[in-house]
């Protein structure tokens, strides 16, 4: 009788066991199928941060690019409406050119001083600021085009014209002790034996005969041609 009722407790346990194995079995499938993993998350949505993230990264660099364009736009246009060499602390410091008979209001007056000469009188014309080179000033006479030598032994220094600034120089016309000469009313004055637009000078009537000029200078006292 106990034998019977052993083997029967032994088949109904058995039956149990083998329901409540299902039972986990199913569960645990149902569970992993519908927990999400990071693996499963969908292709969309990682590209669309991917492309978020690059079109940020190229907002920016446009950005950058767009700013420095309009820094190099802004430097470019002071360089270009400034005039003059840089000082180097951003500022323009006016550049002086070399004058030209046509940048000078030119004028002559006689002078009995050495035996008698000329003295010609530079100065730069209303606005201008330019430079006499540490030169002779050319000075010719007559249709030939004689013209006058060096007065002192050595070349004087630059001036430079502006406002009321005047440059001298004196010429001699004659500086021979004969009677020979060419008799002239006026003088052919450059800057320089390039000078593209000398000017011609009334001075009254003179004799020309192997003449001379100074150098120029700012003192009319220092333009008187001795010798």
């Amino acid at each position: 009788m106990f034998g019977n009722r052993r083997k029967a407790f032994l088949v109904s346990a058995a039956l149990v066991g083998g329901t409540l194995l299902m039972t986990a079995c199913q569960d645990t499938e149902d569970g992993a199928a519908s927990s999400p993993s990071a693996t499963n998350v969908p292709a969309a949505d990682v590209s669309g941060a991917d492309a978020a993230g690059t079109d940020a990264s190229k907002g920016a660099d446009k950005g950058a690019e767009q700013g420095a364009d309009k820094g190099s736009d802004a430097k470019g246009g002071g360089s270009a409406e400034g005039s003059g060499a840089d000082s180097g602390d951003g500022t323009k410091v006016p550049v002086q050119q070399a004058c030209g008979a046509n940048d000078i209001s030119w004028s002559t007056r006689s002078e009995s001083q050495a035996g008698g000469y000329i003295l010609v009188m530079a100065k730069a014309k209303q606005g201008i600021t330019c430079i006499l080179p540490a030169a002779l000033p050319t000075v010719a006479f007559g249709s030939d085009g004689t013209e006058a030598g060096p007065a002192e032994q050595a070349v004087g220094d630059a001036v430079t014209l502006s406002g009321t600034t005047t440059a001298y120089a004196g010429v001699n016309p004659k500086t021979t002790n004969t009677d020979g000469g060419k008799e002239l009313d006026s003088i052919i004055v450059g800057v320089g034996n390039e000078d593209p637009d000398p000017v011609s000078l009334e001075v009254g009537t003179i004799t020309v005969d192997k003449p001379v000029v100074t150098n120029w200078h700012t003192a009319p006292a220092d333009a008187v041609p001795f010798g």
